[in-house]
């Protein structure tokens, strides 16, 4: 005995349905994605990134100085981009100031280590000297 379901035809509206459900899925992407570029800049990756290179020391260490004091300048830049409705851009300028905060950070750390490494063999200089 067959089933009923399997002698019917496909039903118009499941069709109908399909095509309804990708259409309001485009609109609400669309919307998003408006909405999206109408949203305020989101700076606080960046000044977070900013304010961890001053802690760690960036504006002691010369390498490190320069690519903080880039970060704050580009952060400022996509501030300004961002008032002038050029959100690309300024999205950009952010993601710059990440990286050269971030840079700033590693360039310090780096810098920290080295003095470390330098005072740790000392000691071990020392140690020998006094072991003669």
């Amino acid at each position: 005995m067959k089933r009923a379901y399997e002698n019917q035809k496909e039903d118009p509206m499941r069709h109908i349905s399909k095509t309804a459900i990708m259409v309001f899925a485009m609109a609400a992407a669309t919307t998003a994605f408006a909405v999206g570029c109408a949203a305020p800049l989101r700076t606080e990756a960046s000044s977070s990134g900013i304010r961890a290179a001053e802690e760690v020391g960036a504006a002691k260490v010369p390498q490190a100085s320069l690519h903080l004091q880039l970060a704050k300048e580009e952060l400022d830049q996509a501030k300004g981009l961002a008032g002038s409705n050029e959100k690309e851009r300024a999205v950009s300028m952010l993601s710059r100031a990440e990286a050269d905060a971030e840079l700033a950070v590693a360039l310090s750390r780096e810098d920290a280590e080295k003095a470390e490494a330098r005072a740790a063999v000392d000691r071990v200089r020392q140690f020998r000297q006094q072991n003669k």
